[in-house]
């Protein structure tokens, strides 16, 4: 058996016995993102992460080291995470105890990375690593919070595109009434699947085709207010197209499913805004002469 398969079985037993002692925190997680809309993302998030550290493990075989300082302490606060769940923070709320559980199964493997294969190759797929905390879910008091604001956004984007076009509005917290119909914004019109969908693939692409750090926080920004203005936008849409062209439209295809055709359109903007910003990077990368080429020139 070669080092590197050494390696990869003891990261394969460590993540083995993390997976043991917290299967049902990750039955229940994939039964939650199964089941609740508002979790869906979830389900992308290991896919990714493996496919990213897959992409640079070629790279990466002649560096691996073990690593018993950085591996035990990593290992040691997905321990001590996953005691407190059981022992002092057993009382909170069972969403909580979940995201808590699943901390701890993360940082579990985190720590099994970098003691089979140590820090040096854990730096060269940093990104990945760091992006598996997002399996981790979050709690509803959390979440909660945040659909409510995507779902007021989502009223005054849309109130803003009827006001641009000159159809009378009238706005009353996320209901919104124009000319032969009213309109309530709920909680699943504010799309937290596909805005959560949305930001994931951002993040992603960004990391994959940008190198400044700078421009990736602007792509990644950008993806927020996109969220709300294509859930605007869809509202907008789908009000127009009832007053003005079919009444049907208000219960339709595009009711309900149309949310795809909105969210290329978000990801089209995104992909505009990274093409800019990847021109102008690779426009501020000028190779420099050698001397002797710069010899060569001035002679």
């Amino acid at each position: 058996m070669t080092k590197q398969a050494k390696h990869q079985l003891g990261f394969a037993a460590v993540c083995a016995i993390a997976l043991l002692c917290e299967w049902r925190a990750l039955a229940d997680t994939f039964s939650l993102s199964l089941r609740d809309y508002q979790y869906t993302y979830l389900l992308l998030i290991l896919p990714i992460s493996a496919a990213l550290v897959v992409l640079e493990w070629r790279n990466l075989m002649t560096t691996i080291r073990l690593s018993l300082r950085a591996g035990s302490v990593c290992l040691a606060v997905a321990a001590m995470t996953e005691c407190l769940s059981l022992g002092w923070l057993a009382p909170l709320p069972s969403d909580v105890q979940l995201s808590i559980r699943m901390l701890a199964l993360v940082l579990g493997c985190i720590g099994a990375f970098l003691l089979c294969f140590g820090p040096q190759v854990a730096r060269r797929v940093f990104f990945p690593l760091c992006f598996l905390l997002a399996f981790v879910p979050l709690p509803k008091s959390l979440i909660n919070p945040i659909g409510t604001l995507l779902q007021e956004a989502t009223a005054w984007t849309a109130h803003a595109l009827f006001s641009a076009c000159g159809v009378p509005v009238l706005q009353d917290g996320v209901l919104l009434t124009i000319p032969d119909l009213t309109l309530q914004v709920a909680q699943e019109c504010s799309s937290i699947r596909s805005s959560s969908m949305l930001l994931v693939t951002t993040i992603v692409v960004a990391h994959l085709l940008l190198r400044s750090p700078w421009r990736k926080a602007v792509v990644i920004g950008f993806a927020v207010p996109m969220s709300i203005a294509k859930n605007g936008l869809r509202i907008f849409t789908i009000a127009m197209l009832t007053t003005r062209v079919d009444p049907d439209y208000l219960t339709g295809k595009l009711h309900h499913q149309g949310g795809i055709v909105f969210f290329a359109i978000a990801l089209m903007c995104i992909f505009a805004l990274l093409w800019v910003l990847r021109k102008s990077e690779d426009s501020s990368i000028k190779p420099s002469l050698s001397p002797v080429d710069a010899n060569a020139v001035g002679g």
